[in-house]
């Protein structure tokens, strides 16, 4: 019997998610990604399945980037009842020719915006995330791209906005000032603690990525695998959502039945 997850508020926004996210770097690009195994683009058939899987299980949060190849895309052909689904995406980055270029710009931003739009086939998306090449505090203080997004959310486009961060300092400005943090933790990774503790000061809302090693679980953190790497990401209170990449249903399934348990 299939109980699926229920779902909360994502930070102090109205969007309504699940525990679990479901990555889709895999859906688009196969270059320049940090899995321990090869693995093949799935095919539209494996992907209407996945997402299948999700909407039985009570997922609704799928996170994509115009940097994951052709996800953005494939999601808009697949996806049928958008308003079912909490999609979060990103601008900043995108990777082009195998390598990853970054303009944080107010016109690129808005650009970027836009042809996600278009891509995904929707009038507006959840969460956008400025996706940080590292230089958290430049990107803040000396772009325009968190001002753009406070923009696009006035204009509807979005319905809240953050940074996925890749310094504690960026990570402790971004729940303070924006709607969404998306940070890092894992059982190998603590870095990120300081910003959880503020988010669940605040009650902001937290995606938390690499929770489960990039898919290392099974190989680090002293060979504890995938389950007590999720019970790691969900010790912390302040944890919204748990975002994996998987493309294998059987791993999917057992992720969010696992979740589903934790939180009976």
């Amino acid at each position: 019997m299939i109980l699926p997850l229920a779902h909360q508020s994502l930070g102090q926004t109205d969007i309504d998610i699940s525990a679990f996210g479901l990555g889709t770097v895999k859906f688009g690009r196969d270059q320049q990604v940090k899995y321990p195994w090869e693995f093949d683009i799935p095919d539209d058939d494996a992907i209407i399945e996945l997402l299948s899987i999700c909407k039985d299980w009570g997922v609704n949060l799928i996170d994509t980037a115009p940097a994951y190849g052709h996800s953005e895309q494939r999601l808009g052909q697949l996806i049928k009842n958008r308003q079912e689904w909490a999609i979060v995406s990103k601008v900043g980055e995108n990777f082009t020719n195998g390598q990853s270029l970054f303009d944080f710009s107010a016109q690129t931003t808005i650009n970027t915006v836009d042809q996600s739009l278009q891509r995904l086939k929707t009038d507006y998306i959840d969460v956008i995330l400025v996706h940080s090449d590292g230089n958290d505090n430049q990107v803040i203080h000396q772009t325009d791209v968190v001002e753009t997004l406070i923009r696009l959310k006035e204009s509807g486009k979005i319905r809240a906005y953050g940074l996925s961060t890749k310094t504690t300092e960026g990570g402790l400005w971004t729940v303070e000032n924006t709607d969404v943090v998306m940070a890092v933790r894992n059982q190998m990774d603590h870095t990120d603690d300081p910003v959880l503790d503020k988010a669940l000061e605040l009650n902001k809302g937290v995606l938390i990525k690499k929770g489960l090693l990039s898919g290392h679980a099974d190989t680090k953190a002293g060979g504890g695998g995938v389950e007590q790497a999720i019970d790691y990401v969900f010790s912390h209170p302040a944890v919204n959502c748990l975002i994996s990449g998987t493309i294998n249903p059987k791993h999917l399934i057992d992720n969010i039945k696992h979740i589903a348990k934790l939180f009976k």
